[in-house]
């Protein structure tokens, strides 16, 4: 597993680069709103505490973790957005469609990057059962959402000074 042993929380402000300009989007599935509103709530304090304020933020939902890629390909338009996070929770069921749900979306996230302008965040939990997302969530492997911050912020960075 990823995670054994890792605190998806943890970060060294320290080592983060200036975000008095930055304007980071976030693109939120409604699907397995619980786990998708602990991620987005970990990743807006941890863009609070690291300079970024609520003007600076853009926040859209889609109704799943498919919808993602065309939320975050639309936000991509928006070119006073610095980075976007996607944020998604996909756990498994019986049947295949996980897979498809799974592999589409990080597909469609990878194909955001390579084509776009503004780096899209992988922010999507795809977990055997819903205590492992629990735990990713703000459990007790941390929030995935506050690592996707800290991506969001060090790519922003990338994109502004490459």
């Amino acid at each position: 597993m990823a995670t054994e042993g890792k605190n998806l929380s943890y970060y060294d402000e320290s080592d983060l680069p200036d975000t008095s300009e930055m304007r980071i989007g976030l693109v939120v599935s409604e699907w397995n709103s619980d786990i998708t509103e602990n991620l987005l709530k970990g990743a807006i304090e941890t863009l609070h505490r690291l300079g970024i304020d609520d003007e600076r933020i853009t926040v859209w939902h889609v109704p799943g973790s498919f919808e993602l890629v065309y939320g975050a390909g639309r936000m991509q338009k928006n070119k006073f957005i610095d980075a976007i996070i996607a944020i998604g929770s996909i756990i498994r069921g019986e049947t295949p469609h996980f897979e498809f749900v799974s592999q589409a979306t990080a597909q469609g996230i990878k194909d955001l990057n390579v084509q776009g302008e503004t780096p899209v965040i992988f922010c999507v939990l795809t977990d055997d059962n819903k205590q492992q997302a629990i735990e990713r969530s703000g459990g007790k492997h941390g929030n995935k959402g506050v690592e996707s911050a800290v991506a969001a912020i060090k790519m922003a960075w990338l994109k502004k000074n490459s």
